[in-house]
């Protein structure tokens, strides 16, 4: 019989992490490719997008889209603390809620080595979800569609 699995002291294989990598980056560049589709303040990421959206205003009502997240608080203590309990509650209802993933510092910048956070699924989809409801990844579909902002002119 195998022991359980214990992650304090797995190993850390090169494969599962480039498996992880790959992952993190197709979902990325799908998400760009939607944004430079579809303006983000009319786009849903999930069929729960208004509870996410409502949820993440009440645990973290002082959470502004148009600041640069600031990492080191997220990942304090207190801050894995606090957005364990909010992630948590979509356990059984959104598909890899606990996955991780890559989510932009700021809202206003691609995705880059600098601007680039690892983050939890219900973290880039409640940080996302704010930010497309506030307009401010507009800008990405704008930029890819430039003569439709000379026609609204």
């Amino acid at each position: 019989m195998s022991k359980p699995f214990d992650p304090e002291t797995a190993d850390n294989l090169e494969d599962i992490e480039k498996q992880f990598a790959v992952k993190a980056v197709e979902q990325l560049m799908t998400y760009w490719s939607i944004l430079e589709k579809v303006r983000g303040s009319q786009l849903r990421l999930t069929k729960m997008d208004d509870d996410i959206y409502e949820h993440f205003k009440k645990e973290f009502p002082d959470f502004d889209p148009s600041a640069t997240l600031d990492e080191n608080e997220m990942k304090s203590k207190e801050g894995k603390e606090k957005w364990r309990e909010f992630m948590n509650t979509y356990e059984n209802s959104i598909a890899d809620y606990n996955f991780g993933t890559m989510l932009r510092a700021r809202a206003d910048v691609e995705y880059d080595q600098e601007t680039t956070i690892f983050a939890m699924r219900m973290q880039f989809y409640a940080i996302e979800i704010a930010r497309n409801r506030a307009g401010l990844n507009d800008w990405i579909y704008e930029k890819a569609h430039p003569e439709e902002k000379k026609a609204s002119s």
